[in-house]
């Protein structure tokens, strides 16, 4: 007997990428499975009146690449949203959780510039482009004398804007030329240790209703064990620090034979703040993982200055 899945997913060429690498591994793991996949326009994809406006400057944040996609899972239209985990805030709506995520891709950000090989090298006013606060306030503790314009798009768009003259650098997420084929186009990989990633950049994360065991019983053979431990971590510590896109956040998380490295860092939107903690410890379990994420920031939590939160 044939059984169906509707999948959610934004009309971009990543999401829909994405999405497909989720339907295939589906199509895979269970033969007869009909799945049919679902473009939903949402209030975070950018449209050309709106200007280049910052996520956190416009109402919804993060969330806006989700909603609708997660109002169509509550009332039963789809059963379920592919997302960048990364675009996720760690709250999600009552009646919804991610629990099931594709095994991860590069964490790291990656540099690109037609001038300059390196932020090293970009000189005083020299203006980056980027919708990421993380990615500015980051960026600005370390090279106070740049300018940082905002740059919305999709990942084509960006690098048309840059090729354009528009900015004179910007920042990617390795993952996302990866999966587009468009790696061809970087200058130079962000090592995690000098710019920590997102929480969960690189990862797809599978949103269904809580309880609905039937989809949740499909994700269960394409869902990877040990990215679920790393998302859920990050997702952890940042859901004690900062559960929308208003503070700059990073955490990145690593799993080597039952072990746990969390890295975490906060930063004030100007740059003139940043503090980085790290934990590491056993992990075993997503219980475990929740609890090394949230050890985490609570031990951060008292070091930060008042209201940077």
């Amino acid at each position: 007997m044939s059984h169906k899945l509707r999948i959610g997913t934004r009309g971009s060429q990543l999401a829909l990428k994405q999405t497909n690498m989720v339907a295939q591994s589906l199509r895979h793991a269970h033969p007869s499975l009909d799945i049919e996949i679902v473009e939903i326009l949402t209030s975070g994809d950018w449209k050309p009146s709106q200007g280049e406006t910052r996520l956190m400057e416009s109402k919804g944040g993060k969330g806006q690449f989700a909603h609708e996609i997660e109002q169509r899972i509550l009332a039963g239209e789809i059963d379920c949203g592919v997302h960048s985990l990364k675009d996720m805030p760690s709250f999600l709506p009552q009646g919804l959780e991610i629990n099931h995520f594709m095994k991860r891709e590069d964490p790291r950000d990656v540099f690109l510039s037609g001038k300059y090989k390196d932020f090293s090298e970009l000189p005083e006013g020299a203006v980056v482009g980027t919708s990421s606060l993380r990615r500015q306030a980051f960026i600005l503790n370390k090279y106070p004398h740049l300018k940082i314009v905002p740059l919305r798009g999709n990942v084509a768009t960006r690098i048309e804007k840059l090729q354009q003259g528009q900015v004179d650098a910007t920042f990617l997420a390795m993952a996302g030329l990866v999966r587009l084929n468009l790696t061809s186009h970087l200058t130079k990989i962000l090592e995690v240790e000098e710019f920590l990633p997102a929480c969960g950049q690189g990862i797809i994360g599978i949103e269904i209703r809580s309880g609905d065991t039937k989809t949740s019983g499909y994700l269960d053979a394409i869902s990877c064990p040990t990215t679920t431990l790393v998302a859920v971590a990050e997702r952890a510590v940042l859901q004690v620090l900062d559960g929308s896109c208003h503070t700059p956040v990073g955490a990145y998380a690593t799993l080597q034979n039952g072990r746990m490295n969390l890295k975490c860092a906060v930063a004030k939107p100007d740059g003139s703040y940043y503090l980085e903690d790290a934990i590491e410890g056993p992990v075993t379990s997503v219980k475990d993982a929740v609890t090394t994420g949230q050890v985490l920031g609570h031990r951060m939590r008292p070091k930060l200055p008042e209201g940077i939160l």
